[in-house]
């Protein structure tokens, strides 16, 4: 298994991940249950883990990538700024998660401010992985480009006209 492959097959936890923690996390409010807080807290740090591996094979699957035709460097180059603020913000969520948890033990009530500062970051976190998740998907799928590019499945030349796919029938 190499890296591209790797990274293609984690990438969708962290964003799954950090979704299903908010829910769980909501389903802990609405029922006032601490254990399913507990739950998101964890689920918020396994999260954070597993992102580093998807983080660290992110360059190896762009050599694997940029020759191909179609591929924008621009749009691998946006990916990858959204990628670095996202793994920083997950796993800072990751990290203040796993506080959280130790402070359920040792200081009860600083606990429950934490789990609301971590249910907090955790929407922020969704949406920079979210957004990520959404630029890396236009690297390879030019259905959720938008604009010309998607249209001729190239991008930009640097003339401002966007280069013609040609299509063998």
């Amino acid at each position: 298994m190499d890296a591209t492959y790797l990274h293609l097959l984690l990438n969708h936890f962290p964003i799954i991940g950090t979704v299903l923690g908010v829910g769980v996390m909501a389903y802990g409010y609405f029922t006032a249950s601490e254990q399913v807080k507990k739950a998101a807290l964890w689920t918020w740090a396994a999260m954070a883990l597993i992102a580093i591996p998807v983080f660290l094979t992110g360059e190896p699957a762009e050599e694997s990538v940029e020759g191909i035709a179609g591929v924008s460097e621009a749009l691998i180059e946006e990916h990858e700024e959204a990628a670095e603020l996202a793994i920083w913000l997950l796993e800072a969520l990751g990290l203040l998660s796993l506080v959280t948890l130790v402070f359920y033990k040792t200081k009860p009530a600083l606990s429950k401010s934490l789990v609301l500062v971590s249910t907090i970051l955790s929407l922020v976190v969704f949406g920079a992985m979210a957004r990520t998740g959404y630029l890396g998907g236009q690297i390879r799928h030019s259905e959720i480009r938008g604009g010309q590019a998607a249209l001729n499945g190239g991008e930009a030349d640097g003339t401002g006209e966007t280069e013609a796919r040609e299509d063998d029938d």
